[in-house]
């Protein structure tokens, strides 16, 4: 069946383009929902011209193929319902989860090439040698992410706490105790093909576990991310494992892109990687560490209030937090932004790169309402426009907007990058109360007196702000 070769090389080469040009797509909103039916479309044409081989070359049963099937129609049918089903509020958790599917899946791809190998002897051996050892990096690296990526969801979702010992020095001759099994199981496993298999495993889940589990709240958004980069890496050893062009070319993108967003992520909380994985929780340290005070000079307001300040307002800025997403009030601020629109007055979004619980977390919730994307500025850009803003209205922000990581040099958060909304002329804060953020600590912002606080819940604010707007008769025609 020489002819197979040509038609899988076709059709890999054909799955790249998609790919990449889904990946370039995915850079922009309006463009991103095509782009990522190309990706889809790319990563289906990669299962076939496997499967297209492996018949081609081991043959593969109707019982296997009765397999592949339903599970390929049990697994759509389940992503499709938890795309549609999931709350924008736990998509954290849905993306940690996803990661660690895709963990498990390179996982059980060189789990399954180990236990069941080609028995035609052809590779040589120092393809064997390779084989074996992309067989260690996939089971390796895709048991830390799936372990890990598990352990992150029940923290995001509340399921699980921080077991206090994972905050003394026990928890890293735990985690190097599982690195150095790992690593036995790994020359094993490199030697052989199987002894040593479900010691790299075993070690590996736990190394994922012990890594993951001090991480707090704070540190949260750069886990994902960076548990996303291991899913690539392990997708592309799974891709050396099966022979796919398609899987190394993929992973690689996927482990690279995220390793880049990793320290993107650590650059706008002004926190190192090792700090992150070792240094235990920033929200543990910071409590830990006191942080606190007493607020002095808290003025709060209604929303008729704010309501007077925007309808005289020419240039209005809106800082998105998680607590936004927690009140799933996105479509409400639109409605809020569109009555401001329809009275000339200029709305802008400052995102902070850290803001909510994953990467592009505000990006994700604002484009849901139909936000258009021109408006979302990122915090380089809009930090210098904050002065000549005449309101900012903060929903659900609190570490990112806090002035003590430029003033206070004592304070954990000293040297963080963050939204001047102090800046503007005034400054309105929807909080539901004065806890504070994962740091902490108290918020400096509170305290100054351009700023004034609107306690409630966001939706239900921003649902009075736009009553009282339309009473007012702000952007109504004629």
């Amino acid at each position: 069946m020489t002819f197979i070769a040509p038609i899988k090389f076709a059709i890999d080469l054909l799955a790249v383009l998609l790919l990449a040009l889904g990946i370039k797509g995915l850079s922009k909103v309006r463009s991103a929902r095509e782009a990522n039916r190309l990706a889809g479309i790319a990563m289906m044409l990669a299962a076939f011209g496997v499967l297209l081989n492996s018949q081609g070359t081991i043959g593969i049963s109707i019982n296997s193929w009765i397999w592949i099937i339903c599970g390929t129609l049990i697994g759509g049918l389940l992503g499709a319902l938890t795309a549609k089903r999931v709350p924008m509020t736990a998509m954290p958790e849905i993306v940690a989860l996803f990661n660690g599917c895709g963990g498990m899946s390179s996982l059980l791809v060189a789990l399954g090439v180990a236990l069941f190998p080609s028995s035609d002897g052809s590779d040589g051996v120092v393809g064997e040698l390779i084989r074996n050892f992309s067989i260690v990096v996939s089971l390796f690296v895709g048991a830390i992410t799936f372990s890990g990526s598990i352990v992150a969801m029940a923290k995001l979702q509340g399921w699980l706490s921080t077991p206090s010992w994972t905050q003394s020095k026990a928890r890293h001759f735990f985690n190097i105790f599982c690195a150095v099994l790992a690593l036995i199981g790994g020359i094993y496993l490199s030697i052989d093909g199987q002894n040593g298999l479900f010691l790299i495993v075993i070690a590996s889940s736990l190394l994922g576990i012990g890594v993951t589990l001090p991480i707090g709240g704070a540190d949260m958004p750069v886990v994902i991310s960076l548990l996303n980069s291991y899913s690539g890496v392990a997708a592309a050893a799974a891709g050396f494992v099966v022979g796919s062009q398609l899987l190394i070319v993929a992973g690689a993108m996927v482990g690279a892109a995220g390793l880049i967003l990793t320290q993107v992520m650590c650059d706008g909380m002004n926190r190192s990687l090792v700090s992150v994985l070792f240094g235990g929780a920033l929200g543990s340290s910071s409590v830990a560490s006191g942080g606190g005070g007493e607020y002095t000079n808290i003025t709060s307001c209604s929303p008729e209030e704010c309501a007077l300040s925007l309808e005289a307002a020419e240039r209005v800025v809106i800082v998105p937090g998680y607590g936004l997403a927690v009140a799933q009030a996105q479509h409400t601020l639109r409605e809020v932004t569109r009555v401001l629109e329809n009275a000339e007055i200029e709305v802008t979004y400052a995102i902070h790169p850290v803001a909510g619980r994953m990467p592009g977390h505000m990006n994700v919730l604002l484009a849901e309402a139909d936000v258009p994307y021109e408006q979302l500025k990122e915090m380089d850009v809009i930090n210098p426009e904050f002065p000549a803003t005449d309101v900012v209205l903060v929903l659900g922000a609190n570490d990112v907007v806090n002035p003590q990581a430029k003033t206070d040099q004592s304070s954990p958060l000293y040297g963080m990058p963050v939204l001047d909304v102090q800046e503007a002329r005034t400054v309105f804060v929807v909080k539901r109360g004065m806890s504070a953020g994962y740091s902490g600590i108290k918020n400096d912002l509170f305290d100054l007196p351009n700023t004034s606080m609107v306690f409630g819940d966001a939706k239900k604010v921003l649902g009075d702000l736009l009553l009282e707007l339309k009473d007012l008769g702000v952007g109504s025609k004629g």
